[in-house]
């Protein structure tokens, strides 16, 4: 049984989704919480894992912690992308089982369903078809995670799930223009543009594309409700079930941050898919669904940025 004084592991306990869970188990009451930053224990050491395990006997694991970058670096570190990703989680997992830690919450990405898969993704797509190949290295070892918690599951019968939440935001995100993805980099780029006289802001694609962003609270919140709950399945979509255009997503973020300049849309960029909605039936029919609404969220998330503004570089534009 779950209470306030069971001991909790948060693996990946400083990153935005890590952190985010960790404010919501400690506002839930949860006084038991244990974190590591990455120098304090590398996560790809087995011999280092082991011996965390073996003196620190956590009761609970929810596995935050990975490697990840955008399409660049997923491109230009192939291997380190997939082989880090399996070290962590396989280490983690592994010394789970081993440990008797009964409730292991692994948090995966929508990025392990196929690329050409029916929208809205439904969990019964995973491995019926290609994955996308510009992060098909990191989904491979996700896919790798979230089965391996559903052998665990099924053989010795532990409560190990998997959630998969769909696109990102919030506070705590990365703002790096290089490196962020599509909303916090709209936030910064508007941001920055609105400081330099209203200058125009550049974005890339049509702004046809669809897509769905998840405040990363909400996810906190799904994985609390995982934690006090024994769900049936093992895999489960984390997402709000609604998606915008990238168009109408630049639209509201230009009017949050009070930027008055055009929107250029540079056509000679590529547009991606042309729609990624997560299908959330299967959470939401156990009792969970996300209540922060988009314009909510951003609100938060660009005041969090304007609070933490020296941590970025001024963008010259």
């Amino acid at each position: 049984m779950i209470n306030k004084s069971t001991k909790i592991y948060i693996a990946g306990h400083r990153g935005m989704v890590g952190s985010a869970i960790w404010r919501k188990l400690k506002a839930e009451g949860y006084i038991n919480l244990i974190g590591r930053t990455s120098i304090e224990l590398d996560l790809r050491n087995q011999a280092a894992v082991k011996k965390f395990f073996e003196t620190e006997k956590p009761e609970v694991v929810i596995d935050a912690a990975a490697r990840v970058g955008g399409i660049l670096a997923n491109n230009d570190y192939p291997y380190q992308f997939l082989m880090e990703n399996l070290q962590i989680q396989n280490n983690l997992i592994d010394f789970s089982h081993k440990s008797e830690v009964q409730k292991f919450i692994f948090l995966g990405s929508s990025c392990i369903y196929p690329k050409h898969a029916p929208q809205p993704l439904k969990e019964e797509y995973l491995l019926t078809d290609s994955l996308e190949p510009t992060n098909e290295w990191y989904a491979i070892a996700k896919i790798a995670g979230v089965k391996a918690c559903e052998a665990i599951r099924e053989q010795f019968e532990k409560d190990y799930v998997s959630l998969m939440p769909t696109n990102l935001y919030g506070t705590h995100d990365n703002f790096d223009l290089e490196t962020s993805h599509v909303l916090p980099a709209m936030i910064r780029k508007f941001h920055e543009a609105k400081r330099n006289d209203n200058a125009p802001v550049e974005l890339w694609g049509s702004g046809s594309p669809r897509r769905e962003f998840l405040f990363v609270d909400d996810l906190a919140d799904a994985v609390c409700f995982a934690l006090e709950n024994k769900l049936p399945e093992n895999l489960y979509n984390i997402g709000t079930g609604k998606d915008l255009t990238i168009n109408d997503l630049a639209n509201s973020i230009q009017e949050i941050v009070g930027h008055k300049g055009q929107i250029i849309w540079d056509s000679s960029k590529p547009d991606g898919t042309p729609r990624k909605l997560m299908n959330v039936d299967k959470i939401k029919k156990a009792g969970w669904e996300a209540n922060t609404d988009l314009k909510e969220g951003i609100h938060i998330t660009y005041n969090w940025f304007l609070e933490n503004q020296s941590r970025f570089k001024e963008v010259k534009l």
